[in-house]
């Protein structure tokens, strides 16, 4: 019974221990411009999984880190809008249904964009899944000049101000915390990720 409950703890920190190795590997950085770009459009795990070892692993670089992948959580967010704009029939409607979240509350989001796209904001930091709100944004008709405006303010505030100020202030207690903690934290995480989701699909009218 012991070693089968251990098993997923095991292979959580294992799993952990191989994000700190290669934080700093030379394809760390190609990676997480490929994690936020594609999680901004249509990919289901958020980048953070990738960002936040990678500043635990080097925190005089942590601003830069956040920095690059606001970037690419941007111009990924310009394929989601683009999704929603002219392939929502194709593309969106299969990422809605892949990530199981019912076609009506994807109008929900819409309906609330086209009244005031300041929402992109208020959802952009909630757990609610962003590409969700770029696919939105592009199926509401948010003006592009306006979305980007309020996408990048978002991703900044999220990635550069809230986790790039905490590792950078608190990296080392936080490591130390993920080193004994790791697991709940992980599960914490992921509990976030789902709450996000259903977020959308039971309480947005």
């Amino acid at each position: 019974m012991t070693d089968q409950t251990a098993s997923p703890a095991r292979g959580l920190r294992a799993l952990y221990g191989w994000m700190l190795r290669n934080a700093q590997g030379k394809h760390a950085w190609a990676a997480l411009a490929c994690f936020a770009f594609a999680e901004a459009s249509f990919f289901p795990i958020p980048p953070d999984v990738m960002l936040l070892p990678m500043m635990l692993a080097d925190r005089k670089r942590a601003f830069r880190m956040a920095a690059w992948c606001t970037l690419w959580s941007v111009i990924g967010g310009m394929l989601g809008y683009a999704i929603g704009a002219f392939f929502w029939d194709t593309a969106g409607l299969w990422i809605i249904h892949m990530l199981h979240v019912p076609v009506a509350k994807v109008e929900a989001l819409r309906a609330e964009y086209t009244r005031n796209a300041a929402w992109i904001i208020v959802q952009g930091l909630t757990p609610v899944p962003y590409k969700l709100v770029t696919i939105s944004s592009g199926l509401a008709g948010v003006p592009f000049a306006v979305f980007m405006l309020f996408s990048a303010i978002t991703r900044t505030l999220r990635f550069v101000v809230l986790e790039g100020l905490l590792v950078y202030w608190f990296g080392a207690q936080a490591k130390a915390i993920l080193d004994k903690y790791m697991e709940a934290a992980l599960i914490i995480f992921l509990i976030a990720v789902v709450l996000g989701v259903v977020l959308v699909a039971f309480v947005l009218k």
